[in-house]
Formats: C-alpha cells, sequence, structure tokens
C-alpha cells in the first residue's frame, strides 16, 4: 500500500468513527460528540507505538462523556489477549475518575469553585489518598459497577461493540492513565483512561491520546502539576521517606518516560472561527475520495473535511483535531462554510 493511501483510507474510517457514534438505547448519553471507537483505536494504536517507556506493552483504553457513560472502548494489540485482559476495566476506572475530578470555567460562580477550572489527572491521586493524605479514602469511595463492567458477551471486547458502550461502570483509579477531555473553549466533555504498562506509562500513553484526539485544550487552565502547558501532568515529587514534596505526587517506575517531553497542550483559541470540538451530528456523513497529492477530500454541499500532513499549514477558519493514521500523523479538519 502506498503512502497516499495510507493517508486516504485509515483517514476516511477515522472520519466515519468520530462522527458517528450511537448513543444507548436504555438511556441517554453525549457520546455523539465525542470520538468513536475507530478514532480511539486508531490514536491509541499511534500513541503506544510512539511512547516506547515502561514494559512496552500494548494498551487497553476508554472514553467516557461528562456523565460517565463509556463511549468507546478499544485496545492497540492484534487481539483482546494480547494486552492484560485486567487493564479493560482499569481503564474504564480511570476515566471515570479524571473525569469525576476534573472541572471547566463553569465551575466558578458565586465567589465559589475554580476560574480557569482545575483539571486532576488520576496521577495527580496517587500522594492524595495515600494515608495522611488529604484524600485518603478516595479510592473507596465510587466502586465498579461489576454488572456493567463484565457483561457478556467477553468476544466483544474492546470491539465497537463493547457491552459496556452507553453504560456507567463508574470506579475510581488513583494511579496513572486517566485525563480529562477538555474541547475548544476549556470545556470538560469527559476523560479517557488508559491501562496496560506502568502506571507511569499509561499516563504517557493516555496524554498522547488525548492529544492525537484533539482534545486537550487545557493550556492555562488550573492545575497542580505547576506547568501551565501542562496542567495536569504526572508529578515526581516523592522522596526517599514517600512524602510528596506538593502532596500530588506519583512515584517512579520501571524505564520511566520524560514527562516534560510530552507534547504541550491546546491554549484557549482567540480566533472566533473556531467553534467547536467535534463537529456536530448534521456534519458526520462523509465520504472520502483520494487525491493524487495523498489529501483525501469530501465536499458535500456546504460541508468539507479534509485530511493532510501535519508539516502543512492549518488554513484560518478550520476546526482541527491531530490524528495518529496508520504511523502517519494527519490533522482531520472541518472547513467552517464561507471562510479561508
Amino acid at each position: 500500500m502506498s503512502v497516499k493511501q495510507l493517508l486516504c483510507a485509515p483517514a476516511a474510517l477515522l472520519a466515519a468513527a468520530v462522527f458517528t457514534s450511537t448513543p444507548s438505547k436504555a438511556d441517554t448519553n453525549n457520546c455523539a460528540n465525542l470520538p468513536g471507537f475507530s478514532a480511539l483505536q486508531t490514536a491509541l494504536t499511534a500513541a503506544t507505538a510512539t511512547e516506547t517507556s515502561g514494559l512496552n506493552n500494548h494498551m487497553w483504553a476508554t472514553i467516557v462523556d461528562r456523565d460517565g457513560y463509556v463511549c468507546a472502548v478499544a485496545f492497540s494489540g492484534t487481539n483482546r489477549g494480547a494486552q492484560w485482559p485486567g487493564s479493560r476495566v482499569i481503564s474504564a476506572q480511570k476515566a471515570s475518575t479524571a473525569n469525576a475530578f476534573s472541572l471547566d470555567a463553569s465551575s466558578s460562580s458565586n465567589g465559589s469553585g475554580q476560574a480557569t477550572g482545575l483539571a486532576l489527572s488520576t496521577a495527580n491521586l496517587y500522594s492524595a489518598v495515600q494515608p495522611g493524605g488529604s484524600l485518603f479514602g478516595l479510592q473507596a469511595s465510587n466502586p465498579v459497577d461489576v454488572s456493567v463492567a463484565y457483561k457478556a458477551p467477553a468476544s466483544n471486547y474492546g470491539t465497537a461493540s463493547d457491552p459496556m458502550m452507553g453504560l456507567r461502570p463508574g470506579g475510581v483509579n488513583v494511579f496513572g492513565g486517566g485525563l480529562g477531555l477538555y474541547a475548544t473553549g476549556q470545556t470538560v466533555v469527559g476523560a479517557v483512561g488508559v491501562s496496560g504498562d506502568t502506571s507511569c506509562a499509561d499516563h504517557m500513553i493516555a496524554w498522547r491520546v488525548r492529544n492525537l484526539l484533539g482534545l486537550d485544550h487545557l493550556n492555562g487552565v488550573g492545575g497542580v502539576s505547576g506547568d501551565k502547558a501542562r496542567p495536569d501532568n504526572i508529578i515526581f515529587d516523592i522522596n526517599s521517606s514517600g512524602v510528596s514534596a506538593g502532596g500530588f505526587g506519583h512515584p517512579k517506575c520501571i524505564n520511566t518516560g520524560d514527562q516534560t517531553a510530552l507534547p504541550a497542550t491546546r491554549p484557549k483559541p482567540t480566533d472566533p472561527s473556531v467553534v467547536r470540538t467535534p463537529p456536530l451530528e448534521t456534519e458526520r456523513q462523509t465520504v472520502f475520495r483520494g487525491q493524487a497529492d495523498g489529501t483525501c477530500f469530501q465536499d458535500p454541499t456546504s460541508q468539507f473535511f479534509e485530511a493532510w500532513p501535519l508539516s502543512l499549514q492549518a488554513r484560518s477558519g478550520q476546526q482541527t483535531a491531530t490524528y495518529g493514521v496508520a504511523g502517519l500523523p494527519v490533522r482531520l479538519g472541518f472547513w467552517v462554510p464561507g471562510r479561508g
């Protein structure tokens, strides 16, 4: 398969996944506005290949919406047994936890709340929940609903028909791998959880997944890391006595990666043409056609979707999200009618 084919064919699949997600018949959720199975699987596969710290295992990932409903579950290996089976539910726990303890600016009212929001990764909770910590006992506060987490059939685990889809497994996990998802405008829309390796590597891979999904608009959001560009990053400040200097530290792991080398999060946009991430329900039906230069286009009526290499400059008026497609980074963009 040529480079052009790799860019176009997966991009079409990715677009369909991002813009198509069926809510549960049993309950209402906001999964329609979040990446679907194929988008998550593609981002997870690319992130896992990029981040080789820890044990360099294959991974599980789960996305939940703001109410904790599962929107997608995926794995990066060749089958559901190619990564630790137990990490499927752990990834859902991590997503549920990061969603439950991340805030945006809407939390601030009547003199209380967080003016810029407060992003807490599951890695940030490790020290706080230890005996004597400020959040001791948190890890037992929201137990997993096992009837959801282990619902049959197991043969569908990690597929577009995973039995957790549209349901709320709950759970709290307090080591690396869970991150809040922040859309354009620095609004929390849910969370992603990743598991399958050391907890440090889980965090690094989750960070890259969120970045690839384009849902890391939290540069300047409140956090505990001390890094404005990475507010919910993992903190390695635990001393030889096991005490975290800031109270939100995480222990180092085998073959720990460099957390300061992770991609900076996206700032709040000032361009009024950047209106939303991801596109709305009415903008989802897409069929790409390949071009001679390897880019992919589709132009039904007034909508225009495009996938192009990251090295190219994004045009004014486009709302973009970044993805890794078949190992080749591309951007998936929404062209605002009448602009550019």
